[in-house]
C-alpha cells in the first residue's frame, strides 16, 4: 500500500500543491493535516503510523513536512526502517530503500548527534560563564520565612507533607532537605551540650 502524507502549519495555508504532487505519484491513500510541525502529537501522522505494515510505502512532498526537527525526522525514518516501510520524499528525490537513502539516514544520525553535542557544550559554557560572574544555576532558593512556616506545620503534625508543600508553595524535596538540616542542627547542639 502506498500512503501519502501532506501537512501545512496553519489553516490559511493550502495543501493543494502537496496533494497534487502525491496524487501524481499514485498514492493509494492520502492523509492530510493543518498543524504546526512543532506539535508532539499530530493526529493524522499518528493514524498513518498505526496503519503501516511491512512492505508499505510512505510518500511525502518534502522531508520538512514529516519531522519537527532533525532528531524527530530521524526517529521517524528509523521507525519506518524497522517496520520495513519505504519512505520517499519527492522534493529531495530520496528513497530510503536505496543506498543513497541509507546514506541520508546515516547523515541525519550524525547531524542529530552533532546537535546534541553542541547543546551540551553551550550549556556547559553558559554555566561556566555564569559561575565566573558569581551566579549559581538552578532554582532560586525559597525565602527563609516560607521554609520556617513549613517546618512549623511539619512539627505540629496537623498536615501531610503534600498538604504543607501545597500550602507553602514548596517542592517536597525542599521541605525534606529543610527537615534534614534542622535535625542535623538539633543533633549538633545536643552533642555539643553532652561534651561539656
Amino acid at each position: 500500500m502506498i500512503f501519502g502524507y501532506a501537512r501545512v502549519s496553519t489553516d490559511d495555508q493550502s495543501l493543494d500543491r502537496q496533494i497534487d504532487a502525491l496524487n501524481a505519484y499514485g498514492v493509494d491513500e492520502l492523509l492530510t493535516e493543518k498543524m504546526t510541525g512543532t506539535k508532539r502529537s499530530r493526529p493524522e501522522l499518528d493514524r498513518l503510523l498505526d496503519k503501516l505494515r511491512s512492505g508499505d510505502t510512505v510518500v511525502i512532498e518534502s522531508l520538512s513536512r514529516l519531522g519537527r526537527s532533525t532528531k524527530d525526522l530521524l526517529a521517524l525514518v528509523e521507525h519506518f526502517e524497522k517496520q520495513g516501510v519505504v519512505l520517499i520524499s519527492l522534493k529531495e528525490n530520496i528513497d530510503i530503500s536505496t543506498p543513497t537513502g541509507k546514506l541520508l539516514v546515516t547523515v541525519l544520525s550524525a547531524l542529530c548527534q552533532f546537535e546534541r553535542d553542541l547543546t551540551v557544550q553551550r550549556t556547559n559554557e553558559g554555566l561556566t560563564a555564569a559561575r565566573a560572574r558569581g551566579r549559581k544555576g538552578g532554582r532560586p532558593p525559597k525565602d527563609a520565612k516560607t521554609v520556617e512556616k513549613a517546618l512549623k506545620l511539619y512539627k505540629a503534625q496537623t498536615h501531610s507533607v503534600a498538604e504543607i508543600c501545597e500550602l507553602c508553595g514548596l517542592a517536597q524535596g525542599t521541605l525534606y532537605k529543610a527537615i534534614r538540616e534542622q535535625q542535623e542542627q538539633e543533633n549538633h547542639i545536643l552533642e555539643g551540650g553532652k561534651s561539656r
